[in-house]
C-alpha cells in the first residue's frame, strides 16, 4: 500500500518536472527568437552603413585624391546616416507601438478587462532608434579608419574596398546562421551588392565630373 501511495507521488513530481522542463524551453525559444530579430536589425543596420559611406567616399575619390575631402564625406554620411536611421526606427516603431495599443484597447473593452495595458510587451521606439543609429555607425566607421592613414590616392580606395568587402563577408555570414539562410549565398548576395553599389556611384560621379558640370 505504502509502495503504490509512493508511486503516484513519484509520477506526479516526474510530471511537475516535465512540464517545468517545457516552460523553460519555451522561454528559451522565445528569448532566443527576440534576440535573433535584434541581431538581424543591428546587422542589416551595420551593413546599411558600411555600404552607403563607403560609396559616399567612393564617389568622392572619382573626381578627387584630397584624402582630407574624402573622410570630411564619409564623417557627413556618417552622421546624417545615423540621424536618418534613427528618426526613421524611431517613427516606425512608436506607429507600430500606437497600433498595438489600440489593439490591445479593444481586446480588453471585448473581453470586459479593463486592467492595465502592460507596457513592457510593447516595443521601445527610443531602444530601437538607439540601436539602429549605433548599429548604422559601427558599420559606417570601418572604411573610415580605413582609408584615414593612407596617402597614396590608389592605394586609398583599394583597401577600402578590401575592408568593405571582408565587412560585407562577415555580416553576410551572420545574417545567414541568424536567418537560417545558406551562408554562402547570403555572403555572395551582400557582396556583390555592396559591390555594385560603389561601382555605379563611383562611375557616375566619375562621369559627371568628366563632363564638367
Amino acid at each position: 500500500m505504502a509502495g503504490n501511495i509512493d508511486l503516484c507521488i513519484r509520477v506526479s513530481e516526474d510530471k511537475s518536472e516535465q512540464e517545468h522542463g517545457q516552460i523553460h524551453i519555451q522561454d528559451e525559444e522565445f528569448d532566443y527568437s527576440q534576440r535573433g530579430q535584434w541581431l538581424r536589425a543591428a546587422v542589416l543596420g551595420a551593413t546599411d552603413g558600411l555600404v552607403s559611406v563607403a560609396s559616399l567616399m567612393m564617389g568622392v575619390g572619382a573626381v578627387k585624391q584630397d584624402v582630407r575631402a574624402m573622410i570630411l564625406t564619409g564623417f557627413a554620411g556618417l552622421v546624417a546616416g545615423a540621424c536618418s536611421m534613427a528618426i526613421g526606427e524611431f517613427v516606425s516603431v512608436y506607429s507600430q507601438r500606437d497600433i498595438e495599443v489600440a489593439q490591445m484597447k479593444r481586446d480588453k473593452i471585448i473581453s470586459g478587462n479593463e486592467e492595465e495595458i502592460e507596457k513592457e510587451a510593447l516595443p521601445n521606439p527610443i531602444q530601437a532608434a538607439a540601436a539602429s543609429a549605433l548599429a548604422f555607425m559601427l558599420g559606417a566607421i570601418m572604411p573610415l579608419l580605413a582609408a584615414a592613414f593612407i596617402v597614396d590616392h590608389k592605394v586609398r580606395l583599394g583597401v577600402v574596398v578590401a575592408t568593405v568587402s571582408l565587412g560585407l563577408v562577415i555580416f553576410g555570414w551572420i545574417g545567414g546562421v541568424l536567418g537560417g539562410s545558406p551562408v554562402v549565398k547570403s555572403c555572395f548576395r551582400i557582396l556583390v551588392g555592396g559591390w555594385m553599389a560603389m561601382a555605379i556611384t563611383f562611375g557616375l560621379t566619375k562621369w559627371i565630373g568628366s563632363t564638367g558640370l
